[in-house]
């Protein structure tokens, strides 16, 4: 009997060893990690809104905007040892804070180490209701020849660095656009269209989701 406490008490004693180890190994790569994500700490991408085609854009009666575009949006990962997953980006056109396109949905995409990716998605927004003051602000800003849109984009991304990859964040750019109708333009006709080379540069928020 004393012999069987004894294998008892020696089986739960190795219990809480291998426990106790375990519990450090986790412990330990848990810190491992935090100093290399703090040591290589990533800078948020750059974008870029290099140009846009504009396909249609006028208000008909009562208060309707139709507003069909295509943008060049032009990323870039500044990061030598991080990669960026992009796990889903959402681009949409707004005119005084109120959305005038449908959003579209740009392709899961990852962005290695210092690589420049390029989209050209076309946005869409036939006969879009908008509110009264805003068909008055528009007609106002069309009328002196200078509309200033917002292309927006949000979604969410992951970092990759090695074989590790972190939980989801945000990400919300706003790129601002100058489109003029009179005078003299930086617009090239092609076709019906109009593109607008750019260059703008684009602010960028990215935060940690719960």
């Amino acid at each position: 009997m004393a012999d069987d406490c004894g294998r008892h008490d020696d089986k739960q004693q190795l219990a809480k060893r291998v426990a106790v180890a375990i519990f450090g190994f986790l412990i330990v790569f848990a810190i491992v990690v935090f100093l290399v994500w703090a040591i290589l700490h990533p800078t948020q991408p750059h974008f870029i809104l290099q140009d846009v085609t504009i396909y249609a854009f006028n208000l008909t009666a009562p208060n309707y905007l139709t507003s069909n575009m295509q943008i060049t949006l032009v990323s870039r990962n500044p990061n030598e040892r991080i990669g960026i997953y992009y796990h889903k980006l959402d681009v949409l056109a707004s005119y005084r804070n109120q959305q005038i396109t449908l959003p579209t949905l740009i392709p899961r995409t990852y962005q290695g180490h210092q690589d420049v990716t390029v989209w050209s998605p076309l946005l869409y927004g036939n006969a879009v209701p908008v509110a009264p003051f805003l068909e008055v602000g528009l007609n106002q800003d069309m009328n002196a020849g200078m509309v200033l849109l917002n292309v927006k984009a949000f979604g969410q991304l992951k970092w990759k660095v090695g074989t590790w990859i972190s939980g989801r964040y945000q990400i919300n750019i706003n790129c601002p656009v100058h489109i003029s109708f009179t005078g003299p333009t930086k617009a090239i006709q092609v076709g019906v269209a109009m593109k607008y080379q750019l260059v703008q540069s684009c602010s960028v928020d990215i935060s940690l989701l719960n």
